[in-house]
């Protein structure tokens, strides 16, 4: 096991992993835990967490522009895709055995992804494949031709709001816009755009909409589906049906709390800290191709861009390097940030993400994925870009590429 230097400092440049709970969260947190109460008891403290569940939705729905009836607590994000997903899946498939069909990207999260595979593998799902360009984007008219086509069999449409390896952003309310020409669900993973972007349910268009807290400054283990109230669902835990019969649970109601303080204060600040972390991602990349080390950014980026992109996600190709070795090495530097790669039973396997978007299996190997948040600052940016030719020179002579 490696031996940690306790006293170096620590740049954390992983946001999009989660992030850092914010202050007022952990203090919502802590208050709401050292109360008892079951939110569906009848008795004093029953009804005072339940009044903490209900007062925490409506500031959920307030932040995300839709209504207290449409939040639907869950455990995250993951849940939430998978309600989401295979819920709709099996509502429209049980009233029109024809509609077995998926639509979604192959650039999708695998709480995604992994779904739609189960369905395929064992539900007897198909699927139609949106394919993105070399930027990340996926275009309106592609989806509008599938569903020209396939709407009789079409279930439901998945696509993510933004991207948690490139950081594109989607033209969610054009595509939720052809889902609904066309009468079919259409849900979005929100999960990245929510900390950054101006994301308004009911403007969007979309059916469903997946949150999580854990990714703008609240708790992990909870999360939210956001669910028109027209929107069937087959629910996917059976109990004691909590959340409109399609969410069983007890209610996490210390988690749901800070929730609402998280979301509620990161959508106060969200366009001055975007506009704040966007000059910090630029500085990063600037200075990261300023090196002479061969890097290339992977997707489209454009100085000063925070909508076609995350404001805080930067995406780097670095040649001759393993994305593990380059982050292990950072790691023993300080600074802590991710590949954007899946590990699957112990072999590091390249993005599948770039991998979809055209980048032959050799460039996506060194990817590493730097996110910015509420709590990054200039010294973070400065530690990585000092520590970074160090880094890549060990990992080449590795690879055995000096």
């Amino acid at each position: 096991m490696r031996n940690v230097d306790s006293t170096l400092v620590t740049h954390y440049l992983d946001h999009a992993a989660t992030t850092p709970m914010l202050p007022a969260a952990v203090e919502a947190f802590v208050e709401s835990a050292g109360r008892v109460g079951n939110a569906s008891s009848l008795h004093t403290a029953g009804r005072a967490a339940r009044k903490t569940v209900e007062e925490s939705r409506e500031r959920i729905a307030a932040a995300l522009g839709c209504r207290p009836s449409e939040v639907v607590f869950t455990s995250g994000g993951t849940e939430s895709d998978n309600l989401a997903v295979k819920g709709t899946w099996a509502a429209r498939r049980d009233a029109d055995p024809r509609r077995t069909r998926v639509v979604t990207s192959a650039i999708e999260h695998h709480a995604v992804l992994d779904p739609v595979e189960h369905l395929v593998e064992h539900r007897g799902a198909t699927v139609s494949w949106l394919e993105p360009d070399r930027c990340g984007h996926l275009a309106v008219d592609d989806l509008r031709a599938v569903l020209a086509e396939q709407a009789d069999d079409a279930a439901v449409v998945s696509v993510m709001w933004a991207n948690n390896e490139v950081g594109t952003v989607q033209a969610v309310a054009e595509l939720a816009a052809v889902a609904r020409e066309h009468g079919v669900p259409f849900h979005t993973d929100a999960v990245q755009a929510v900390a950054h972007l101006p994301v308004r349910f009911e403007e969007s268009g979309a059916d469903l909409m997946t949150v999580t807290a854990h990714k703008l400054g609240g708790p992990l283990g909870v999360g939210a589906l956001v669910a028109r109230r027209d929107a069937v669902l087959v629910p996917q835990l059976h109990g004691g049906g909590q959340e409109r019969q399609v969410r069983s649970g007890t209610l996490d109601v210390p988690a749901i709390h800070a929730f609402a303080v998280a979301l509620e204060e990161t959508v106060g600040t969200r366009d001055v800290e975007a506009k704040r972390v966007l000059g910090l991602r630029d500085r990063l990349v600037e200075g990261a191709l300023g090196l002479d080390l061969g890097i290339t950014v992977s997707g489209c980026w454009r100085p000063g861009d925070g909508t076609g992109r995350l404001p805080g996600n930067a995406h780097l190709l670095v040649p001759g390097c393993e994305g593990d070795s380059l982050l292990y090495l950072l790691d023993a530097a300080g600074v802590e940030c991710s590949t954007g790669s899946a590990c699957q039973a112990g072999v590091p396997q390249p993005s599948h993400v770039l991998l979809a978007m055209g980048y032959p299996e050799a460039e996506a190997r060194g990817a590493l994925r730097l996110s910015l948040g509420h709590t990054s600052t200039d010294a973070d940016v400065d530690a990585f870009l000092a520590a970074l030719p160090g880094v890549v020179e060990r990992a080449r002579r590795a690879g055995g590429l000096l």
